[in-house]
């Protein structure tokens, strides 16, 4: 039986990143990583079937549609790179601790953001250090 998004979050912090878990979250990455990787290959064809247009306003719309194409793809090209990483740490067991504190991220951050690294006061303190620093 498939371990369900409840089942996951009322199992006891005492199995925190059981085997259990772990094939849950690799399920759960492999499927993010082959939807994107479909949505780069339909991109990809989309911008080999460039269709040439006269028109100078509408050639800048096709130019315009196609950069953000592009902006979408670079997005979705870090984010595989996320997921591959999160694979990684999921077959060395590093998955699910923050690359930080080593303290547990927590099932219900995983859930909403399968790539996370950080737990949530972690990430809110590297936050909080670059808009110091960013000025």
């Amino acid at each position: 039986m498939a371990l369900t998004e409840a089942k996951l979050l009322a199992m006891p912090e005492s199995e925190y990143m059981n085997a259990e878990q772990l094939q849950f979250f690799r399920e759960r990455l492999t499927q993010m990583r082959e939807e994107l990787q479909q949505k780069v290959d339909e991109t990809v064809e989309h911008m080999r079937e460039q269709e040439t247009v006269a028109d100078p306003a509408d050639r800048a719309t096709v130019e315009e549609e196609h950069a953000l194409e592009l902006r979408t793809r670079d997005r979705e090209r870090k984010l595989l790179k996320k997921i591959d990483q999160a694979l990684v740490r999921i077959t060395d067991e590093s998955y699910g601790y923050c690359e930080e504190t080593g303290e547990p991220i927590g099932l219900a951050r995983l859930l909403a953001r399968p790539t996370a690294t950080l737990s949530v006061e972690a990430q809110t303190r590297r936050e909080r250090m670059q808009k110091m620093f960013a000025d």
